[in-house]
């Protein structure tokens, strides 16, 4: 149990926190600012240093009689579900008569959910982070089922990362030689170092080494009670390498020399609630199919390169092919791959329909033309579609075969696109 003495100083030192610098405006806050238009709980998930917590702090300066807690400080550790109603005490006295409450990393506390939905019947607005899909989604979908709506944050896109920079972002930016240039130069460092808010401040591999080791030993080998802890890291390590590369829970066992596949399975679904790492399943018109084809994997964020040991110059298609993963992901579209007698990429779908294909590669040369265009128009046959994109570093250009268009596009500016 703790002492209210201690939650008063706890909740009078992180009032004073609530004030931030000027930052770069999400991407999603517009969507999370609607979202108090009825009394659903907003939760916020993404990977650690993602930038929930600022984000967080950017809803609050829109908003008035409001208090803040932040779980992650460690005089929590002795607080308990018993203790909900004395921090709301504390809390009363601290902020007045709250109508919202902000919850940074709530889902430290066992049982939080019970005093989330207390404080909902009452007519609050909560809105809650955290770093653990798997843990947010069990606890809220067994009480609060229909009772929430989650919003999932990611590192920086590329037009966040250039709002960083100052950097402004206008319908004729790509077409204006001087922006263009600037932006391609600010694509480059993108790609080298990701999107993490605050390593983009600091530059130190050691900050994003920290985050790495925390996600890996709290919120997977801690939460999960792990005992094979050098193999999900030598399982980390064949991800990262592997990365958009194809992948069976039973080719990963023989390279770890396991006896089953179950505990690769396992791990991976850890590093996906954790946000470090995505799958992305091959499509097929069978559901049951579909679950036992090859998968693919990508990782949140380029900035983790540095400590996966991927080699950038080595790998450069796959990085490339990796942001665009991201992209399709921040913007909620359901996404797979293809195979037929060719590959492609990644194919979006919208409702029961297959409505984009997107083919991936950093230069486009007489070496691998056919390969990937031949991918890309299987899939185009395949679901009927007449345009196709072909995303690269850096060149653009159109192709027009058997009556469909191919447009050849750098990815820099299929993002900014989406923006604008």
């Amino acid at each position: 149990m703790i002492q209210k003495e201690t939650l008063r100083q706890v909740i009078a030192q992180q009032k004073n926190t609530i004030t931030i610098e000027k930052t770069v405006t999400r991407t999603i806050l517009a969507d999370i600012l609607n979202s108090f238009k009825d009394n659903r709980i907003i939760i916020l998930t993404g990977v650690r240093r993602s930038g929930k917590s600022t984000l967080l702090k950017q809803v609050m300066q829109k908003k008035d009689d409001y208090c803040y807690v932040n779980f992650e400080d460690e005089r929590f550790i002795d607080f308990r579900a018993q203790d909900f109603e004395l921090l709301n005490e504390v809390l009363m006295e601290a902020y007045g008569i709250p109508k919202i409450y902000f919850f940074d990393e709530i889902q430290n506390i066992e049982k939080f959910e019970t005093f989330v939905r207390r404080l909902q019947d009452n007519g609050k607005k909560i809105i809650i982070t955290g770093s653990n899909a798997s843990l947010l989604s069990k606890e809220l979908g067994t009480r609060l089922t229909g009772r929430y709506k989650a919003f999932e944050v990611y590192p920086f896109s590329f037009s966040e990362y250039l709002d960083s920079k100052e950097i402004k972002i206008e319908k004729n930016t790509a077409y204006v030689l001087e922006k263009k240039i600037r932006i391609i130069k600010n694509f480059e460092y993108f790609v080298n170092e990701g999107g993490m808010p605050e390593y983009l401040k600091n530059k130190d591999d050691d900050y994003i080494r920290t985050i790495y080791e925390n996600i890996l030993y709290r919120d997977i080998i801690a939460r999960y009670a792990i005992k094979k802890q050098k193999i999900l890291k030598e399982l980390v390590n064949l991800l990262a390498t592997n990365l958009s590369s194809q992948f069976t829970y039973n080719s990963l066992k023989k390279s770890l020399g396991l006896s089953n596949a179950i505990t690769v399975k396992e791990y991976i679904s850890y590093l996906q609630n954790s946000y470090l790492f995505f799958e992305l399943l091959r499509f097929d018109f069978s559901a049951k199919r579909q679950l036992n084809t090859a998968r693919k994997i990508y990782i949140v964020d380029s900035a983790f390169h540095k400590i996966t040991g991927l080699n950038f110059s080595e790998n450069k298609g796959r990085i490339l092919e990796n942001i665009v993963f991201i992209e399709l992901k921040r913007a909620k579209k359901e996404t797979y791959y293809f195979v037929g007698k060719n590959e492609c990429d990644f194919i979006v779908k919208d409702g029961t329909k297959i409505r984009e294909s997107i083919q991936v590669c950093h230069l486009l040369d007489e070496k691998n033309k056919e390969r990937e265009v031949n991918g890309l128009l299987e899939a185009m046959d395949k679901f009927k579609l007449n345009k196709g994109l072909l995303l690269t570093y850096e060149q653009a250009d159109e192709i027009n075969i058997k009556n469909k268009k191919i447009t050849i596009m750098p990815v820099w500016k299929w993002i900014i696109n989406q923006k604008t």
